[in-house]
């Protein structure tokens, strides 16, 4: 009889078989899991070099750096072949082989995967090389020379004629220059002289310069015949017009001036200073012989035998008179009626003054500043005059420069509106000007906010 327990030993067997599976399958090492989520990985997609019989085919991969990392660290991981034809992206550097499938029992990952290498593999050197220069984006680059300067906006030009040739008189416009006040202000400042006295308001109302050097007297008459000229700053604040008269003679005061031969050199010694010196003597300008003398007062005064002169000189030319032997005492106009007023002013166009007022304001600057200056250092201003303009250093002027320093405006922007009103009343009192010029259109305040 059979036994009944031999039929089922093919089914033992297999149920042996299939226990021993599941345990060995159990024993088998399962791959580690990063809790971190790696970064993503590169694949190159390059030609890959055929492989030897018998070994593995795979890539060093290389996760993408962000740009500022300084250096890149070797692959810690690879993937299959799946996983390289699914990347697309570019490739970053040339993949090297790793060693062969029979070495990678207990494969170690990261850097010590690459020092196991064999040499024809890329090293950590070169692959991070290779990552600082690929991957990096350059930043700014540091200049290495220095930037070309900047160059200044150009220099506002402007054109000044004296009333006379330079004197002490015009110190704040000369050591302005000469100092470099006045480009450091913007300006590029030409300062001519006439060849006549009567040239500088002529050509400003023609519109052929930018400012002139004239006299308070004198703009009040030209104003009231039409001329469109303003006062915009001041160079010296008292008289400077007096009439010199000469020892020798018998002359002392106003009174005795009928008959005589008076010489005058400017248009408001003509037409108003001396008739206003001899109205309240009762003495008409027609009773005196009057000599034109120009700029020849000293020679007119010591060869043609002139009574006496009204000069707007009266600081230097008695002391040029007495050069020559001639010796002379003067009269003050402020002494005998006529109002105190301004001896040296700027005058501009009134109608060509638009687009000069910043170039105004920024020379009345530099004006105030050579002043201050020469206050304080008279002695190293006058050197400075001297040895800049050698025709300046002359006896006379040497004698003059101390009191002119004195008389020098130390506010030249500043606009005296009390006393031009009060003069400009006077001659209109006295029949001088037609027409009550208003104060605003003879002069105005640049200094003022």
């Amino acid at each position: 009889m059979p036994d009944p327990a031999q039929p089922r030993r093919p089914i033992a067997v297999a149920s042996v078989l299939i226990l021993l599976m599941a345990t060995l399958s159990s024993l088998a090492p399962m791959p580690s899991v990063s809790a971190e989520e790696p970064p993503p990985l590169v694949v190159p997609d390059l030609p890959r070099e055929e492989l030897a019989p018998g070994k593995l085919e795979t890539t060093v991969l290389v996760p993408e750096i962000p740009a500022r990392e300084h250096a890149l660290e070797a692959p810690s991981e690879t993937l299959p072949e799946e996983a390289r034809e699914a990347d697309s992206e570019p490739p970053i550097e040339t993949p090297a082989p790793l060693p062969p499938a029979g070495d990678t029992t207990g494969h170690p990952e990261g850097e010590d995967a690459i020092g196991a290498a064999p040499a024809s593999q890329v090293s950590s050197d070169s692959l991070d090389a290779v990552a600082t220069s690929d991957l990096v984006d350059e930043g700014p680059r540091v200049a290495l020379t220095p930037p070309e300067p900047l160059e200044p906006p150009p220099l506002k030009t402007l054109e000044i004629m004296l009333d006379w040739y330079p004197g002490p008189q015009h110190a704040a416009l000369f050591i302005a220059l000469h100092k470099g006040m006045l480009e450091r202000n913007g300006l590029q400042v030409t300062v001519t002289t006439p060849a006549d006295p009567t040239l500088p308001t002529r050509l400003l109302a023609a519109g052929r310069i930018d400012l002139a050097v004239s006299r308070q007297p004198l703009l009040h008459l030209q104003v009231d015949r039409g001329l469109p000229l303003v006062r915009v700053g001041t160079l010296v604040e008292l008289p400077l017009a007096g009439l010199l008269l000469r020892d020798d003679g018998d002359l002392a005061s106003p009174a005795q001036l009928a008959g005589r031969r008076i010489g005058y050199s400017v248009e408001e010694s003509r037409e108003l200073l001396l008739p206003l010196l001899l109205r309240p003597h009762g003495i008409a300008i027609e009773e005196l012989e009057l000599v034109d003398v120009n700029f020849s007062a000293v020679n007119e005064m010591v060869d043609q035998g002139l009574d006496g002169v009204m000069t707007p000189q009266r600081l230097g030319l008695p002391r040029r008179l007495g050069d020559e032997g001639l010796s002379t005492h003067l009269l003050r106009l402020e002494e005998h009626g006529i109002p105190r007023h301004e001896g040296l002013i700027l005058v501009a166009n009134r109608d060509r003054m638009g687009g000069q007022w910043e170039s105004l304001r920024r020379l009345l600057e530099a004006l105030a500043e050579a002043t201050a200056w020469s206050l304080e250092h008279p002695e190293a201003a006058w050197a400075l005059l001297a040895e800049k303009e050698p025709a300046m250093d002359t006896p006379a002027n040497r004698d003059a420069w101390l009191p002119m320093l004195l008389r020098l405006s130390a506010r030249p922007a500043a606009f005296d509106w009390g006393g031009y009103a009060r003069f400009e009343a006077f001659l209109h009192e006295r029949g001088v000007t037609e027409t009550l010029t208003p104060v605003g259109r003879l002069g105005v305040d640049l200094g003022a906010p």
